[in-house]
């Protein structure tokens, strides 16, 4: 049986794959990036592909854009033949969308590092292993936040932002902080939009980290995070064509 590719889509120079990609690779999948940030039109066939991954972004995923439109409709096609779909950040938005829930503005943006709680019943253990039921550090940087589609199933809440991670028919991943993240990232996060991070942290954001330690330890901590990142993944893969 031939395997198909995973696709990722790339919005933005900043939202980069990050480990995701050899995360995908490591699984033994093939990874074809769309780089929706250079233009590439979205694939108007899910069917081609085992399964679809949509990385963060600027915009909402509320906004009028022709690509944002065609993403929701894919999205929309590949749980229609139960092929897997995951987001991160704007992604996770994207996939809650498509499939009947919703975006908002949150009460307030959440930028930096910020530990989430993983659920410990049975589902979230299947997904998180080892971590379920424990508190762990993600990277954060957003505004929106998403009402689940009907029937997901919540993994994981965190105290600034309860949408998480969530689960959907036991094979789409919503996850909204940035667990892919990367030394590079978030050095490429923070030298476009650090004034952000600055002005909310100097406003009294609860939900926003200082610029010291947002930059403390960055190597070790992304590790954790791919680690994390590594088991989702592998649960997710399983689901793939």
């Amino acid at each position: 049986m031939t395997v198909k590719p995973i696709a990722v889509f790339q919005h933005t120079e900043v939202g980069a794959p990050g480990t995701v990609v050899p995360i995908l690779q490591s699984l033994g999948r093939e990874v074809q990036v769309v780089r929706i940030v250079d233009g590439e039109p979205v694939p108007d066939d899910a069917s081609a592909f085992g399964g679809l991954v949509f990385m963060g972004g600027y915009m909402s995923a509320n906004d009028p854009l022709p690509w944002i439109a065609q993403e929701l409709a894919l999205i929309r096609a590949a749980a229609a033949q139960g092929i897997p779909v995951a987001g991160h950040c704007l992604g996770s938005q994207l996939v809650a969308r498509a499939l009947g829930g919703s975006v908002h503005t949150h009460a307030r943006p959440e930028i930096g590092w910020n530990d989430i709680v993983t659920d410990d019943h049975a589902l979230a253990r299947d997904w998180w292993g080892d971590a379920a039921g424990q508190a762990i550090e993600t990277f954060q940087w957003h505004g929106d936040t998403f009402t689940p589609p009907p029937g997901a199933v919540c993994i994981a809440t965190g105290v600034h932002c309860a949408a998480q991670a969530y689960v959907a028919d036991d094979r789409h991943l919503l996850v909204q902080s940035h667990l892919e993240m990367t030394p590079a990232l978030v050095a490429l996060s923070l030298e476009r939009n650090g004034a952000q991070l600055l002005r909310q942290h100097a406003a009294g954001n609860p939900a926003v980290a200082s610029m010291v330690e947002t930059q403390r330890d960055v190597p070790a901590r992304t590790v954790r995070m791919t680690g994390h990142l590594q088991r989702l993944y592998a649960r997710w893969c399983a689901r793939a064509a």
